[in-house]
């Protein structure tokens, strides 16, 4: 076995068997399929090159000379130590490598003719530890060679989460009503444990590409926490619960993306949803990370049929701060549930449904009855700051809709953030008439607090804000801790508090805690 000794010289020789030259070039890596032993064939091989050896510093003139080793730490060769001949070999070449390269680039003048002669008389004295760094290099690029021609092959990775959460709540007074007056509760809800496991496979054919399948199962929906259960209508639903299906696996995503070119990414699949790729907020947007009121997770009256077939474009210019998304999702329209329970509620036409149609009597089809468009203008003048122009319009259950918004994040410095939502909309023939809701959401996220990773959030909004429907405006407020028990798991304690529930003055505050336990591999 060679004798090897940790020197500055032995970082040298390692770096260049493994990839890296004395110059900051990459070179091929060298791969020894054969894992043979490099055979001793004479005993000058075991010889160490002393620091005090007329070619140690024959070799340290040259490289200080000629920076050979430009770009290491500290610019210099300063070994101190004994080093192994096939080391002292792997800077000998690299000083070849570069005086050949000045005498190629018709600069050979600057090469002293000593300089010449003290390398003819290294090159003679190692010529076989050469000779065998030669041979390796060719390995090396041969190898490399055969690995870029098969750099890629179909790989599909496995990822999946698993959201757990116990919910316990209440409400002030003696009832609570929907907007039209049904009632929903004369009791508090019991406490309830609420899951949702998803399972994705990314698959990708050519490197820039995905091939999304999302398989989800989960609890029974909004009913089982306890802002759901009393106030489903208006987004105060935990956002992740209504993702559940009742125990049952289904299909949650399923879709291709690919790029025609380098500024245009396109996605289509018959199982999309549109939040994935629009409404985007750095601080409020993933509810199993950071707030988890629906209502804040997107723009609440802009999204009213999230999820169906479609497709999505994203345009980005090269060097330019502004981006464009467009989504157009088609639904099933005899599946109101999960994605269209946003604005259509629970219950009876006396509660609160809006759109007289739900449940039946729709056209169907790619692009009939619902569907939905969404465009949106991104523009992000520095890293801390976007903001997103949207508009939004179709129909769900006979009744059109559409509607504006704006949707921002701004970083303060690395730990505050700022965030807030605007919407406007228009539907018309619904249950009450034609009626136009307003929606804003604000907050602060303040990451890293405590711990590194811990992220703590406050936001307050009002989902629904239209005079037709009630008789006041509800209020939303959410406050949580999101810290990291491990790298896999997160750990969330949440407080959820909602004023004039339904927009009834009659109704008195709902509270809820929910501790949120999150597994992702």
């Amino acid at each position: 076995m060679l004798k090897v000794k940790f020197s500055f010289v032995s970082a040298i020789f390692f770096l260049a068997t493994t990839g890296i030259n004395f110059l900051g070039a990459t070179t091929p890596s060298f791969a020894d399929t054969t894992n043979e032993v490099i055979r001793v064939t004479s005993a000058s091989q075991l010889k160490d090159v002393e620091p005090t050896d007329w070619a140690f510093q024959a070799l340290q003139s040259l490289v200080e000379r000629y920076g050979v080793i430009a770009g290491y730490p500290d610019a210099s060769f300063s070994g101190k130590n004994a080093i192994t001949r096939y080391e002292f070999a792997a800077g000998l070449n690299a000083a070849l490598n570069e005086i050949n390269q000045l005498i190629s680039a018709g600069k050979g003048n600057l090469v002293l003719s000593d300089d010449l002669i003290i390398l003819q008389r290294l090159q003679s004295e190692f010529a076989e530890e050469l000779a065998t760094l030669q041979a390796r290099i060719n390995v090396s690029e041969t190898r490399n060679a055969e690995l870029s021609a098969n750099q890629f092959s179909t790989t599909t990775k496995l990822t999946g989460q698993v959201v757990m959460a116990v919910n316990a709540g209440e409400f002030a007074g003696e009832k609570i009503i929907a907007p039209r007056g049904a009632v929903i509760s004369e009791n508090d809800p019991n406490p309830t444990f609420i899951y949702r496991s998803s399972l994705d496979l990314n698959t990708s054919f050519k490197g820039t590409d995905l091939l999304k399948i999302r398989l989800v199962t989960g609890s029974d929906g909004a009913n089982d926490n306890a802002t759901g259960f009393l106030e489903a209508n208006f987004g105060s639903v935990l956002d992740y619960s209504i993702q559940g299906r009742n125990n049952q696996i289904s299909l949650a995503r399923l879709y291709y993306s690919f790029a025609p070119s380098p500024n245009l990414k396109v996605s289509i699949g018959p199982a999309l949803v549109a939040p994935d790729f629009v409404d985007k907020n750095r601080y409020a947007n993933v509810s199993f990370k950071d707030f988890s009121t629906q209502a804040f997770a997107n723009n609440f009256i802009l999204l009213p049929r999230a999820g169906g077939a479609g497709a999505v474009i994203d345009w980005h210019p090269k060097g330019s701060s502004v981006k464009l998304r467009a989504v157009y999702i088609a639904g099933d329209a005899t599946n109101i549930l999960p994605d269209n329970q946003r604005l259509i509620g629970g219950g009876g036409s006396e509660d609160i449904r809006l759109f007289p149609n739900a449940g039946g009597g729709a056209d169907g089809g790619l692009f009939g009855d619902p569907y939905q468009g969404f465009a949106e203008l991104e523009y992000s003048p520095s890293k801390a700051f976007n903001v997103r122009l949207q508009y939004s319009g179709g129909k769900v259950f006979g009744s059109s809709f559409q509607g504006v918004g704006v949707n921002f994040d701004y970083s303060l410095n690395s730990q505050i953030g700022i965030f807030g939502r605007y919407g406007y909309a228009s539907y018309t023939n619904t249950s009450l008439g034609n009626i136009y809701p307003n929606y804003w959401m604000a907050g602060f996220s303040l990451q890293h607090l405590f711990i590194k990773g811990g992220i703590f959030g406050v936001a307050v909004g009002q989902p629904f804000i239209e005079s037709a429907v009630g008789n006041s405006t509800q209020t939303n407020y959410e406050f949580f801790y999101n810290f990291p028990v491990s790298e896999n798991i997160r750990v969330t304690p949440l407080l959820q508090v909602v004023t004039n529930p339904s927009n009834q003055d009659d109704n008195g505050r709902i509270i809820s805690g929910t501790l949120r336990t999150v597994f992702s591999f």
